[in-house]
């Protein structure tokens, strides 16, 4: 019993997948043949193989999904026993057979349906989370942006009033000095020296 990968899809089954499904398209059969083709060589259920194809492989290739419907309805011109296929493969619908051998084999299971819906349920359910998160994430910044501006005025509001501040404290030193200095003055008068007539110095104080 062949056992369904639960792993992620890497590029080579994406390239394999969109092979068979365009050959399919191009042969004028059903895209559910061809997910059972490429389930049986990767070892996953039909339905997954759908999910892949759909939710991601098929929006890489659509040029050649045209292209492999062009092809189809030229050789339907030349064999019309291929027209009821084609058309049901343009509008995406399933054909199934309708002796039971057939239906057995074309027709998919509710337990792949299923899986199918719950894979796509939950596809949906993280790109809406995604998409909360990433507005989530926005506004957070849009806050921060907003908090950190703040913060800003008021820095350059306190480095100006420190300039200030400085400014009037030099000035305070300035005079401070300069009192003292006049005090020393009036203090320590300055001495000086001068000769008298007999050839004498002596001081004088000014």
């Amino acid at each position: 019993m062949t056992i369904a990968r639960q792993d992620a899809w890497n590029h080579d089954e994406d390239l394999l997948l969109a092979e068979v499904v365009l050959r399919h398209i191009r042969e004028g059969s059903t895209q559910l043949k061809a997910f059972e083709e490429v389930g049986k060589q990767l070892s996953r259920t039909s339905a997954a193989c759908g999910f892949r194809w759909n939710s991601f492989v098929r929006k890489q290739y659509k040029s050649g999904i045209e292209l492999a419907k062009k092809q189809r309805k030229e050789q339907v011109v030349n064999n019309p026993e291929m027209e009821m296929d084609s058309v049901a493969v343009a509008e995406n619908v399933t054909i199934e057979e309708k002796t039971p051998e057939h239906e057995d084999k074309e027709s998919i299971t509710l337990q792949e349906v299923i899986l199918y819906l719950t894979k796509m349920d939950e596809f949906f359910q993280l790109d809406n989370k995604e998409k909360e998160r990433i507005s989530e994430r926005s506004l957070f910044l849009e806050r921060e942006n907003a908090r950190l501006l703040e913060d800003n005025v008021l820095l350059k509001e306190n480095l100006k009033a420190v300039e200030e501040d400085y400014r009037a404290l030099m000035q305070i030193m300035e005079r401070a000095r300069k009192l003292s200095v006049q005090e020393d003055e009036k203090t320590n008068p300055k001495v000086s020296f001068q000769m008298d007539k007999n050839g004498n110095l002596e001081r004088v104080n000014k």
